[in-house]
């Protein structure tokens, strides 16, 4: 009877393989040569797998304004399935809490950066940077307006994100007097907008935690009148302008400013009534008795803000690193947006505006002069990142979307040069 000899080898570097029941077929090892051999190009294709791209991470900006009504992230955090999305295409995804906050509801993304507005507008500006942080210690102030009972219902959501979330909340205090928030809606634009009467007392309880605890991050809740007019009615059916938007903005404006350092807000009210009407966009709004939950989430690692240009380290996120930004196409007028749009360096970022995403304002791209990449909707808006990110000119993806190629005019006179006595030897020259 003929053997058969064949080589084999398995992904233990060549170890032989148990023996064979068949004796008409016997496995023998690789020589000792061949198996170093296999060995080196394993540890290559290893190697090769987790071996750098040479590319820098792409950045992108997602922006939605608060207490404009937009139709996306104008209600109960109806722009964060926006933020999932981008967040698997881009590698590092800026967007603020008006994107980000869910009330009772919030998902945790590596890569996305959850920074305050006016953070965000002095980052674009390229005065501030992003460093960040593996964790925060976050500081709680309560509104003394708060009655007793939903004071106490805001001291156990902290608790609970302390013990089943292990978040690092260290400390609250209450203001010193009420905070006393009044609403209202501007009579030209519509945007929501009103005052902090003691924005005093808010400033001191911040300051006194800021300088007697660790703390370097801020959650703050702050009564709001229980309003029940129609222009709320008509927000929880997922129509109109959040009412109490554009206050929450003053609030944690104020903060940052002052303090530099991360800060969010979470308004407090008495619980809604049940309503038939209620809209999905509003419903993250209902399900709990306060909107804190997202708030502690998103502080608990926000980037820490580096306010000093000499102080930019290895590692902090600048405003050259954004490579697009998206907001609504009628809300260009944001100081973050208008940073962005006056860019300097040789590659600006690429702004896109989203049609479908309709807000109060009217500041569109044609009406403050800025160039941008129109789509229809969020779907188009990330299909255009991913070909950014890609070096994929955008518009070659779509139907007869690349022009010839141009020549740009040039006229070039001929002038004949003394030093070859006239003898046919021209410089060219455009004019």
């Amino acid at each position: 009877m003929a053997l058969s000899y064949s080589y084999s080898y398995s992904y233990s570097y060549g170890r032989p393989p148990p023996p064979s029941n068949s004796i008409s077929r016997r496995v023998y090892p690789l020589p000792l040569r061949l198996r170093l051999r296999l060995r080196r190009s394993s540890f290559h294709a290893q190697y090769n797998k987790y071996n750098p791209k040479f590319r820098r991470p792409y950045t992108t900006v997602l922006i939605v304004p608060t207490g404009v009504g937009a139709s996306i992230g104008g209600f109960a955090g109806d722009a964060l399935p926006v933020a999932r999305a981008l967040a698997t295409v881009a590698d590092c995804v800026i967007s603020h809490p008006n994107v980000l906050n869910a009330a009772m509801l919030y998902w945790p993304m590596p890569n996305v950066l959850y920074v305050e507005g006016f953070a965000l507008d002095r980052f674009a500006q390229g005065l501030w940077a992003l460093q960040p942080v593996h964790q925060n210690k976050v500081g709680l102030v309560l509104d003394a307006g708060i009655e007793e009972d939903l004071r106490l219902r805001h001291l156990q959501v902290a608790d609970a994100a302390r013990a089943s979330l292990g978040l690092p909340i260290i400390e609250y205090i209450v203001t010193d007097s009420p905070l006393k928030i009044e609403t209202w809606f501007h009579p030209k634009c519509g945007n929501s907008t009103g005052r902090v009467k003691n924005i005093d007392s808010l400033l001191r309880a911040v300051n006194s935690l800021v300088n007697h605890t660790d703390v370097n991050a801020i959650a703050v809740v702050a009564r709001f009148p229980d309003d029940d007019s129609e222009d709320f009615d008509s927000y929880r059916q997922g129509k109109g302008v959040d009412l109490l938007a554009g206050v929450e903005a003053i609030i944690s404006h104020s903060i940052v400013e002052e303090f530099k350092i991360p800060a969010a807000h979470a308004p407090a009210n008495l619980p809604f009534p049940p309503s038939a009407l209620l809209s999905p966009k509003s419903a993250a709004e209902e399900i709990g008795y306060t909107f804190l939950p997202c708030v502690l989430a998103g502080l608990s690692n926000a980037p820490q803000y580096v306010t000093q240009p000499r102080a930019f380290v290895n590692g902090s996120v600048v405003a050259d690193d954004v490579d697009s930004v998206v907001l609504p196409a009628d809300a260009c007028g944001g100081d973050a947006t208008l940073a962005f749009s006056k860019s300097k360096r040789p590659n600006k970022p690429l702004i896109i505006t989203v049609e479908e995403n309709k807000t109060v304002l009217d500041d569109t791209p044609n009406k403050l002069g800025i160039k941008t990449m129109k789509v229809n909707n969020y779907w188009e808006a990330i299909g255009v990142i991913a070909a950014h990110k890609a070096g994929i000119d955008p518009k070659s993806l779509r139907k007869d979307a690349i022009d010839n190629l141009q020549n740009p005019s040039q006229l070039y006179n001929p002038i004949r040069d003394s030093s070859t006595n006239g003898k046919g030897h021209y410089h060219k020259v455009c004019v």
